[in-house]
């Protein structure tokens, strides 16, 4: 029983058969995928091995797109592919894997979009055909962009090995296939320092069926990066945010693992679940991929390579709010999560989840077969995607805070949950005492028995304080931390060339503050209780920093600024500004209208 979403309603439900596990019976979609990625992959090679021979450019990629690799070049293999599925790649090998690659005359250019804390390259593949190299050739080609990412949370290494089979795959093919209809950014190990700190999958992924030595979640500095991309502390973090400012794809996929509930689905995903990734006449990525694009590749991994997928949650219980006694709930909207935060960006992001109590291998099957289907389904898409971001970032750019719908800033989840059918497995107490099921908690075990339940599904958030768009907002030159993290998302800022004195509009007053006992990800949380005054004379020093929201960041920079966001510099502490009043940065000022003062763009 898989899930069909239509537009403007609840998912509706359809049965269908598929072939079945033979270890768990009544599970139906196991070995139809392991068959059909096998007869493909066997397909490639051959095909690969009779390609017309080209010349390599050693120092960047291959040379003409009109050709394919190398005639008679070993295709390389991925560590976990050469070890059967018992281990994945180091650092190491997957730069020596798409070094092969290229050198095998694969149409891919190579690049490191930064480094870590400990000083390894992030690098990431170009594929397209013809080749494009720099973010200016891809706006040339007329083509989206699509960015996919592994290996964000080092322990979770199917997105990693999947991406590496793919773009060998990809540009083995000398069939037409999606590289000549898109852009393919590919970052399979971006937690190179995480992926190095191998250790028992038992400790690093305690609820995960292998590979028996897996890396960590967190980066170096311990930050998890899949809960920094609003603070922006962490050099991958800054890193990343550099690609979508000089990139803009259309589409960001990142690639995880899920961590427990005991669910019948293969692969797991979602959307932007931020409420400010669907504004009316504005961002439109969370609703797009919701009711029109994922719905479409469901049905097509499952028709095509039997692999069953669901919208991404947990069951209440696992790891949802005690206040849900019952139902599948989804994760968090903040945007500090990378898939959150990128449709705030005026585009579409997506996220996979492969079912951490499947074998290793089998993850990887469905990760790469969700990943194939995702990037056709864009590439037959492609011109009305491109023109719904082109829309967006117009809208955007051209914001009329009078005429533009209130910006959600803070959220809960749903009130109103639908109700779906969902696979659940049944598990046992175990009686071993020394035994124990990779993956599976102590003192229970599988039993392959698989039963629909009917329940509530929780898979979207509700807004609770939305707040009309201003003009922008002033801050001050010494506002350091503000202004740095402003960059780091590649917001337009420009400055005063003169002193302006006037009535700004209301402004913000923090009557209390609330601040987490303990730090999280290296910071205290905050939130700030107070309200809205009328507004009064306010003296902006010529160098203040404006940030207009006419801009195609407005709603980026919106979710920063307002006082009372639930991922801003307010919660962050950015500065100190909420934890040391009294040394901290001036308040930032809410502009309601353009101050009547010269200004200039700054760099």
């Amino acid at each position: 029983m898989t899930e069909v979403s239509t537009a403007g309603g609840p998912p509706q439900q359809q049965h269908t058969t598929t072939a079945r596990d033979t270890r768990y019976p009544n599970r139906p979609h196991r070995t139809l995928a392991l068959r059909t990625f096998t007869r493909f992959a066997a397909a490639l090679a051959l095909t690969a091995c009779a390609s017309a021979s080209r010349t390599t450019d050693t120092a960047t990629s291959t040379t003409s797109s009109s050709s394919r690799l190398v005639a008679g070049a070993a295709l390389p293999r991925t560590r976990a592919e050469r070890t059967a599925f018992r281990e994945t790649s180091t650092h190491a090998d997957v730069v020596a894997f798409l070094d092969s690659l290229r050198a095998a005359g694969a149409s891919i250019a190579i690049g490191s979009m930064g480094t870590t804390t400990e000083g390894r390259t992030i690098p990431y593949v170009i594929a397209s055909r013809p080749l494009v190299r720099t973010p200016e050739d891809a706006r040339r080609s007329g083509r989206p962009v699509v960015y996919v990412q592994g290996n964000i949370h080092a322990g979770e290494v199917e997105g990693k090995e999947a991406l590496q089979a793919l773009l060998r795959d990809l540009t083995a093919e000398p069939r037409r296939n999606v590289l000549d209809s898109l852009i393919l950014i590919a970052v399979p190990i971006y937690n190179g320092d995480g992926n190095e700190r191998f250790d028992h999958q038992a400790r690093n992924r305690g609820a995960q069926n292998g590979p028996e030595m897996v890396g960590q979640r967190p980066n170096a500095r311990g930050f998890d990066l899949n809960r920094d991309y609003m603070k922006v502390d962490a050099p991958e973090t800054r890193a990343s945010l550099a690609m979508f400012t000089a990139w803009a794809p259309h589409v960001f996929v990142d690639l995880h693992t899920t961590n427990g509930s005991y669910h019948g689905y293969n692969l797991t995903y979602s959307p932007s679940l931020n409420p400010a990734a669907e504004l009316p006449g504005a961002t439109f990525g969370g609703a797009y991929a919701r009711d029109s694009l994922l719905p479409d590749v469901q049905r097509r991994t499952r028709e095509r390579h039997g692999i069953t997928t669901f919208p991404y949650g947990n069951f209440a219980g696992d790891e949802g709010p005690a206040s849900v006694p019952k139902g599948w709930l989804t994760y968090d909207h903040r945007p500090r999560f990378g898939t959150n935060y990128y449709a705030l960006r005026g585009g579409i992001s997506i996220l996979s989840e492969a079912y951490s109590h499947d074998p290793f291998d089998v993850r990887v099957k469905a990760t790469y077969a969700f990943v194939r289907e995702l990037l056709s389904l864009v590439a037959e898409r492609g011109g009305v995607i491109q023109a719904q971001v082109r829309r967006t970032e117009g809208t955007l750019r051209a914001w009329d805070p009078a005429r533009v719908a209130d910006v959600p800033v803070r959220a809960r989840l749903t009130t109103r949950p639908f109700d779906a059918d969902v696979i659940v497995e049944q598990l046992e107490p175990s009686t071993d005492t020394v035994g124990r099921e990779p993956g599976v908690r102590r003192g229970l075990r599988r039993t392959g028995r698989y039963r629909t339940e009917r329940m509530p599904v929780f898979d979207r958030f509700e807004a609770t304080v939305r707040r009309p768009p201003p003009f922008g907002y002033a801050v001050a030159a010494g506002d350091t931390g503000t202004l740095r993290l402003l960059r780091a998302h590649g917001i337009e800022l420009h400055r005063l060339t003169a002193e302006w004195v006037g009535d700004a509009g209301p402004q913000w007053v923090t009557d209390s503050v609330s601040i987490a006992a303990r730090p999280f990800q290296g910071r205290r949380e905050a939130r700030l209780l107070g309200h809205w005054a009328p507004g009064g004379p306010q003296r902006l020093a010529a160098g203040t920093y404006l940030v207009p929201v006419a801009q195609p960041l407005g709603a980026v920079a919106m979710y920063l600024l307002e006082p009372e966001s639930d991922d801003g510099v307010a919660n962050w502490d950015v500065g100190g500004r909420v934890s040391a009043p009294q040394g901290a940065p001036p308040p930032i000022v809410r502009l309601a209208t353009a101050p009547a003062v010269a200004r200039e763009r700054a760099p």
